[in-house]
This record gives structure tokens, C-alpha cells and sequence, in this order.
């Protein structure tokens, strides 16, 4: 069951809350450096960090198929503390790349409105969601995840020693 459920979200969800919202943002106002229905050459390079993205959540779901134990809890907070793979430089992979994507497709569709987005995005993980997933896993995990809270960075950065 955790399986088609993760699968529904990596198939589904993800590319809809990060591929088709951004797209429709996008159709909602003017694209700027497009011409005639395409993208501009400065545009098209928004799809760097689209393909870098969307490269690093194929790792994640790879890793995360690889290193799931044969019995998981289903719920908000994860069962079992994952810390190799992308896990090893940003305690949170699937944030930098879900705001990598939004960032890509701005540049993309030459679009404020993503861009704001992406901004708006950023602010929800920052307020509301890693405070509540960070509490979880340290009332989970205890010592062991903040020991690695304290090596490694939230986002992108030099790792900590």
C-alpha cells in the first residue's frame, strides 16, 4: 500500500503541483522573451534547472525505493531517517528541488506570477512546514537526527562539522 501511495504521489501530484500549476500561472498573464508562442534563448535555459531538478527527485525516489525497509508507517512523519544519497548535502532534497522547478519554469515562461510562486512556495516550507516536519523528526528520531540536523544543512550549503 505505502508503495502505490508513493508512486500516486511521485507520478501524480508532484508533476501536477510542480509541472501543470506553474504552466497555467504562466497562460494567466504576458510571457515575457517569448515571441510568436515560443521561448526566447535566455528563456530556454530556465530548463537547466528544470532537468537538474527533476533529475535530483528521480535520485530521491530511486534512493528512497532502494532504502525503504520491507514494513512502513504510513503517516506525516517518516518512519525510518533517511541521510545518503542528496540526504548527505541538504536535509531536505525534495524542497530544493521542488523550488528549482518552480525557479526553471519562471525563467521558462519569462512569468512574474511563477516566480512569485516560487516565492510564495518558499516562504510556506520555511514557516510552515520545516518547523512542523523538523519538531516531528526530532520527537521521532531524537538524538540521531539532531546530530544530523547539526551536520548538514537545511537547504544548500557548506555541510557542518
Amino acid at each position: 500500500m505505502a508503495v502505490i501511495l508513493a508512486l500516486l504521489a511521485w507520478l501524480v501530484a508532484i508533476p501536477l503541483a510542480h509541472g501543470v500549476v506553474p504552466w497555467a500561472i504562466s497562460t494567466l498573464m504576458p510571457r515575457y522573451g517569448w515571441a510568436e508562442g515560443s521561448p526566447g534563448i535566455w528563456n530556454r535555459l530556465g530548463l537547466i534547472p528544470v532537468a537538474i531538478a527533476a533529475a535530483l527527485l528521480i535520485w530521491i525516489l530511486v534512493l528512497g525505493i532502494v532504502q525503504t525497509p520491507s514494513r512502513v508507517k504510513l503517516g506525516l512523519t517518516p518512519s525510518f531517517l533517511m541521510m545518503r544519497g542528496p540526504y548527505r548535502f541538504t536535509r531536505n532534497p525534495m524542497y530544493v528541488a521542488e523550488l528549482g522547478l518552480w525557479l526553471g519554469w519562471a525563467l521558462f515562461f519569462g512569468s512574474p506570477g511563477v516566480l512569485i510562486g516560487c516565492l510564495v512556495f518558499w516562504l510556506i516550507v520555511n514557516l510552515v512546514i520545516l518547523p512542523r516536519e523538523e519538531r516531528g523528526l526530532e520527537a521521532a528520531f531524537g538524538q540521531a537526527y539532531l546530530q544530523y540536523k547539526n551536520r548538514i544543512p537545511g537547504w544548500l550549503g557548506k555541510t557542518k562539522h
